[in-house]
């Protein structure tokens, strides 16, 4: 009879233990709430994007003619100032040129001076035929004579003037092309990138036998006192992007140290091929460990004030009311059930079935509008074979 007993007793509780062993297994996460602080804000990221550290001003200086390098006054990371010359190109046969030119305006002032004092003199001789005219002492050949002599004076003396003119630009133009002989900053900034090195050849159109060096750059500069990233979004997810939206920046070589950042543009055309959208986040706080052409990851984040005023119209109140909080849950814990949005919440061991209405996606983390409050406990990526009010078990236990 005492066995009869013993084996009642044991019996409920082995088969609570079966069932419990077979309860499928859950992995549980909480609900959590996002309240902005008194007088602050909250900034709720919405979109996770990667690119590249680059200057908003950078340029490939290169040469306007060709030659051969005579002179570098830069190195990779040689600060350099708007207009100074950073290099030169060997401009012997252009210093003859312009000493030629400028030896041709001296022969053609001389020439002038010349063709003056000729005219001068055929002035005087036309004016003495004139008065020997009046006292019938001449001829009218000789005063014809004297007259023409004068006016072939004078168009030597316009010639000779424009002589001057045409050596002098001349001039102009061969300083013109010793000035192209020198290659100077665009604007302030840092030297990035040299390269080429002094005696190579180099044009417009590149440095002799090396093609990977189009447009003749000998060096490239950039302005490192504005950094930004260069990133690309899908064209789905542009429309949670904003001018001005504020962000995180994250630099691979430093995961631990975050950096502000502001969207500073979106751009106006899409890649057609890709799907994706330009967009250009300028870093605000950069240091010396941001480097051009680092990888970064950008968070674009939504700020949300911890109030909004109570209309804005006459009689309104002016005070802030304190906005709703936000209820955040990760999005593997929602699955659609006959079309609509559910989630298991999980208590004392037991699964409960509830319906919820959702808000905005949030990287992995979707707002909820109602169904759930923070700090319950929700199943993630719900199993097969779950009932309502049936019993779960956590994993590992």
């Amino acid at each position: 009879m005492a066995l009869c007993v013993a084996a009642v007793a044991v019996y409920p509780r082995a088969r609570a233990y079966v069932a419990e062993r077979q309860a499928p297994e859950v992995e549980l996460a909480r609900a959590t709430q996002v309240v902005a602080a008194a007088g602050g804000s909250t900034d709720l990221p919405v979109l996770v994007a990667t690119g590249y550290v680059v200057a908003r001003h950078s340029s490939d200086v290169g040469v306007k003619t060709g030659g051969r390098l005579a002179r570098l006054s830069f190195e990779e990371g040689t600060r350099v100032r708007k207009g100074e010359v950073i290099a030169e190109i060997e401009h012997a046969d252009t210093d003859a040129q312009l000493e030629a030119s400028r030896r041709a305006v001296a022969e053609a002032e001389a020439q002038l001076a010349q063709a003056i004092a000729s005219r001068d003199e055929d002035i005087r001789s036309h004016d003495r035929q004139r008065a020997l005219m009046k006292d019938g002492i001449t001829t009218d050949a000789a005063l014809t004579a004297a007259q023409a002599a004068a006016a072939v004076s004078a168009a030597r003396v316009t010639s000779a003037d424009a002589a001057i003119a045409s050596s002098r630009a001349r001039v102009r133009v061969v300083e013109e092309a010793l000035e192209n002989t020198n290659v100077r900053a665009p604007f302030s900034g840092v030297v990035i990138k040299k390269r080429a090195e002094v005696g190579e050849t180099v044009s417009p159109f590149g440095v002799a036998g090396q093609a990977s060096r189009e447009g003749g750059a000998i060096a490239t500069i950039a302005d490192l006192g504005e950094l930004e990233v260069q990133t690309e979004v899908s064209e789905n997810s542009v429309a949670k992007l904003t001018t001005a939206m504020p962000a995180e920046v994250k630099l691979q070589a430093y995961p631990d140290q975050v950096y502000k950042g502001r969207l500073r543009q979106i751009f106006p055309s899409a890649d057609r091929a890709k799907a994706i959208v330009e967009v250009r986040v300028t870093i605000l706080n950069a240091d010396e460990h941001v480097k051009p052409e680092m990888t970064a990851s950008v968070t674009f984040q939504e700020i949300r004030a911890n109030g909004v005023r109570r209309g804005s119209g006459p009689g309104s109140d002016p005070r802030l009311t304190p906005a709703a909080p936000i209820v955040l849950i990760p999005k593997r814990t929602v699955s659609e059930q006959a079309g609509q949005s559910v989630v298991w919440v999980v208590t004392n061991g037991t699964a409960g079935r509830r319906p919820v209405t959702l808000g905005r996606e949030r990287l992995d983390q979707v707002e909820v509008r109602s169904g759930v409050v923070p700090g319950e406990a929700l199943i993630l990526n719900p199993p097969a074979g779950l009932t309502d009010r049936g019993p779960v078990r956590l994993k590992g236990t």
